[in-house]
């Protein structure tokens, strides 16, 4: 299918939406749970935590669908309301975590990285081991297939800040690999 006709497809959707059909809203839960998991769950370890996380992505969706006000847009709005849900869930538990460190002080190429491993998990595993922007900005380009155009809007960034975010994390990744092997 064409990106337009998803553009299009993705228009109807969220026009249907807007009107409270719920058999509408049951399909946008249905066609986009899987991809909106995927994102957060390549963002979060557990996968306990990402389906909370995601349980509220869809509250906000719920709740402000008839704001969208670009109905053509619909991926970039989930995607935009998935990564600020998934942001405010890290900034609280790392507010959490430097709590806890108050309290208890510790001691003192340019080859695409995910064509060379096929195996899946290792690629994964790998993502995991990455820090957050570098992991997001992979996981929206090569895993959710995202345009530069569209990751710029769903990250709030110009689009030469994701080229140059998707450079730095591809090498990032390629190290982690190769560290692995």
């Amino acid at each position: 299918m064409s990106r337009e006709t998803d553009r299009t497809r993705h228009e109807l959707l969220a026009l249907r939406c807007r009107r409270g059909e719920p058999a509408a809203l049951t399909e946008l839960v249905r066609t986009w749970e899987p991809r909106l998991f995927f994102y957060v769950r390549r963002m979060l370890v557990d996968e306990e935590e990402a389906w909370q996380v995601l349980q509220e992505v869809w509250l906000a969706v719920l709740s402000r669908i008839d704001g969208l006000r670009e109905p053509r847009c619909l991926p970039q709005w989930l995607y935009t309301i998935a990564r600020n849900t998934l942001m405010s869930h890290l900034r609280g538990r790392y507010a959490e975590r430097e709590r806890a460190a108050a309290e208890a002080p510790e001691p003192i190429d340019e080859d695409d990285p995910l064509a060379r491993w096929t195996d899946a998990e290792q690629v994964y595993a790998g993502l995991a081991r990455l820090p957050p922007v570098d992991r997001e900005v992979l996981t929206l380009c090569f895993l959710d297939d995202l345009s530069i155009a569209e990751i710029a809007e769903v990250l709030a960034i110009p689009p030469g800040t994701v080229k140059s975010r998707l450079f730095k994390a591809r090498r990032a990744l390629r190290a982690v690999l190769e560290g692995a092997e």
